[in-house]
């Protein structure tokens, strides 16, 4: 696969990007104003999507704890993480295990120099810069063979990152690649956008198509999701909206509007 090359000067200002989009939902104060721009439109349209962000990222933060806690991963490699917000994967991870080790892959190269400026002095967590559809270049990373022993079972994490996939790349093939490559006991975790609304998934799909630049694939439909998985062990709950995903207390938010939901789960090699 042909990878972009990343330089500080590549970075156009002037078109949104999906991760500073999904920082500026989460209160966070890396984006610009094309990015919040193009959030308080789709909040026009779709006025739950903050609150489907923030539910999101709290079911990143219970998975990351739960397979930490409950199953003994210590090494995690989170597919299009994202720009640096709390409790991020390392710091879940290591507050249960310290020894835990963390790759972070995004392809925006904000991501890439916030992430290190964070992640300085922690030598068991890294950042690296790369397609998350090239497998090959993600686990044969430098970065990636000094954390990661995969004798061991790894967590694979693609939360909230396959609706950026087009089709044409495949994003079931994508989740089998790293699934080939991952020992019996690790685990993938797959969660996507999706709505049962075909007006929601033709809107959302056209418009964040157009404000990213084509950087997008497609809202899709729950049993597309649910293949990503076939053949893996599902978890208990099995597939669902994600904050009905083991929540920590009968207090914790739930998603209560059914325009677009986030849809998935955790798989297990067997």
């Amino acid at each position: 696969m042909q990878r972009e090359s990343w330089r500080p000067d590549a970075i156009d200002t002037n078109v949104p990007s999906v991760a500073r989009m999904y920082d500026y939902l989460l209160g966070g104060d890396d984006n610009y104003q094309s990015d919040r721009d193009a959030c308080l439109e789709l909040l026009e349209q779709v006025p739950s999507t903050k609150v489907l962000a923030v539910n999101n990222r709290r079911f990143l933060q219970r998975v990351v704890r739960t397979l930490a806690t409950d199953y003994g991963v210590r090494q995690f490699i989170d597919h299009g993480s994202g720009l640096p917000t709390q409790d991020n994967v390392h710091q879940v991870a290591q507050a249960v295990a310290p020894e835990s080790r963390v790759v972070y892959v995004d392809n925006d190269p904000i991501v890439l120099a916030h992430g290190r400026a964070l992640l300085e002095e922690n030598d068991r967590t890294a950042v690296i810069q790369a397609d998350m559809r090239d497998t090959e270049a993600i686990f044969e990373h430098p970065e990636t063979t000094r954390l990661i022993d995969f004798s061991q079972p790894v967590a694979a994490l693609f939360v909230s990152v396959m609706h950026c996939i087009p089709d044409e790349s495949d994003p079931a093939a994508l989740v089998r690649r790293v699934a080939e490559r991952l020992v019996p006991g690790s685990f993938l975790v797959v969660c996507q956008l999706v709505s049962e609304r075909p007006e929601i998934r033709k809107f959302v799909t056209d418009f964040m198509a157009e404000a990213t630049g084509g950087h997008w694939g497609r809202v899709r439909e729950e049993h597309e999701v649910t293949a990503y998985l076939k053949g893996l062990q599902i978890l208990e709950p099995g597939l669902v909206e994600v904050s009905s995903w083991r929540p920590d207390n009968d207090l914790a938010p739930v998603q209560q509007t059914d325009e677009w939901i986030e849809w998935g789960g955790v798989g297990r090699l067997m």
